[in-house]
């Protein structure tokens, strides 16, 4: 846990001023996950490359974040906080500019996934930041404000980079998110507190003890299942939008406004809830993201309902986020949170990844485009049934008898 001392706003019901820095940071890292999917065509014909291709820079990002996480996270454990946060974004600062200069795709997916490297520790750090920067039974909504920064660099970054990418070509976008990446350097450096980290005294022993406790890996497989889902369709909603339901490409901006707007609402909701009742928080939102993701193949020729459902995939996805990271950090409680934490995060991540390889293989391979939102679903399914197994066997452990349907809560 975070030796940060809870600051005077703790106890009230605003948050520190600290936090919204760590959303700074977290709305820069995440405009570079997100703004590649409304750059697929672009990049594919600049660079000559297929559509299956271009979405491979998603799982190119989405691998570096599952390596560097740990990585970076055990390197930089001795490290005070803060610095750890400002290196990384220089990192992220360095590797969009190398995005914006590659002259080819190979030399695009090294620089992405240069960038990439800084994601993992930045939220895993981020996260145990921010819930000791509040009380105990806020942590879940400190989480998803931390989180609201990747919520919307979805609402306003990857629609903004959508619309550079067709107006000023792929390239300026990423300009954008190097300047983006210096003003969040500059707020973290202002705003976050200079704080101690208790577990850099920890042997690291006792930190992989922590990750790999059948809890914490539990945890981290339903977070990677339960997410894969979302990227099988988000990957590739561009063609979807364009290719199945009939809009232009003009319009792919806007409707990705209204994904990150669903975002925002779910992060919002998902931390509120997780703070209530955390399992029944896990188990819901994995559930209704399932829903969501299979109801979305009877939409995908309807312009109307196309729309309505990328609006609630946003809400769905990101209602999973604080449960899912929350529930890792309860089963880590101790010793190793912080690299439990960016574990987790390379979990999201390495789901990213299967997911755009699952949506790639699904188009070229299986039964096409229109295929990709049913096959979504089962995956997002096979999470919730490895969060099923988690709780029954927490209720193993405790030795608590409840009647059919209930499940404990954890703290």
């Amino acid at each position: 846990m975070s030796s940060l001392p809870p600051t005077s706003t703790a106890s009230s019901r605003r948050m520190p001023l600290a936090l919204y820095a760590l959303t700074a940071g977290s709305f820069g890292i995440g405009c570079a996950e997100f703004v590649i999917m409304g750059l697929l065509l672009q990049v594919a014909a600049d660079l000559h490359v297929s559509i299956a291709a271009a979405g491979m820079l998603v799982s190119g990002y989405a691998l570096g974040v599952f390596v560097g996480a740990p990585v970076l996270t055990l390197l930089t454990r001795r490290m005070p906080r803060k610095a750890v946060l400002m290196a990384l974004m220089v990192i992220y600062t360095v590797g969009n500019a190398a995005c914006a200069l590659a002259p080819d795709y190979t030399t695009l997916m090294a620089a992405r996934v240069l960038t990439s490297l800084t994601h993992g520790t930045f939220f895993g750090v981020g996260a145990v930041v921010a819930t000791g920067l509040v009380p105990r039974e806020r942590r879940a909504s400190a989480i998803s404000v931390m989180f609201s920064g990747l919520t919307l660099a979805t609402l306003l970054g990857m629609p903004a980079g959508a619309w550079l990418g067709l107006h000023l070509g792929w390239r300026s976008t990423f300009w954008a998110m190097t300047v983006v990446g210096v003003v969040s350097f500059l707020i973290i450096a202002a705003l976050v507190p200079n704080s101690r980290d208790d577990s850099a005294s920890v042997p690291l022993r006792d930190e992989l003890k922590t990750v790999v406790r059948p809890q914490v890996l539990l945890g981290l497989l339903m977070t990677m299942l339960g997410f894969a889902g979302v990227f099988v369709v988000i990957t590739y909603l561009q063609p979807l939008l364009t290719r199945l339901t009939g809009f232009g490409e003009g319009a792919v901006s806007p409707i990705l406004l209204l994904f990150g707007g669903g975002m925002v609402v779910g992060n919002l909701l998902g931390g509120r809830f997780a703070d209530r009742k955390p399992t029944p928080a896990l188990l819901a939102t994995l559930a209704a993201l399932a829903l969501v993701l299979g109801a979305m193949t009877f939409a995908l020729r309807s312009p109307i309902a196309m729309v309505a459902f990328v609006a609630l995939l946003g809400v769905a996805a990101f209602a999973t986020v604080s449960p899912l990271q929350l529930r890792v950090l309860h089963h880590a409680n101790g010793a190793g949170q912080n690299l439990a934490s960016s574990f987790n995060i390379a979990a999201f991540n390495l789901g990213n990844a299967m997911g755009a390889w699952l949506g790639g293989v699904v188009i070229e391979r299986g039964p096409g485009l229109g295929a990709v939102t049913w096959t979504a679903a089962l995956v997002t399914v096979a999470g919730l049934v490895v969060a099923l197994w988690s709780v029954r066997l927490e209720r193993r452990e405790r030795g608590i008898t409840l009647p059919a349907g209930c499940v404990p809560e954890h703290s």
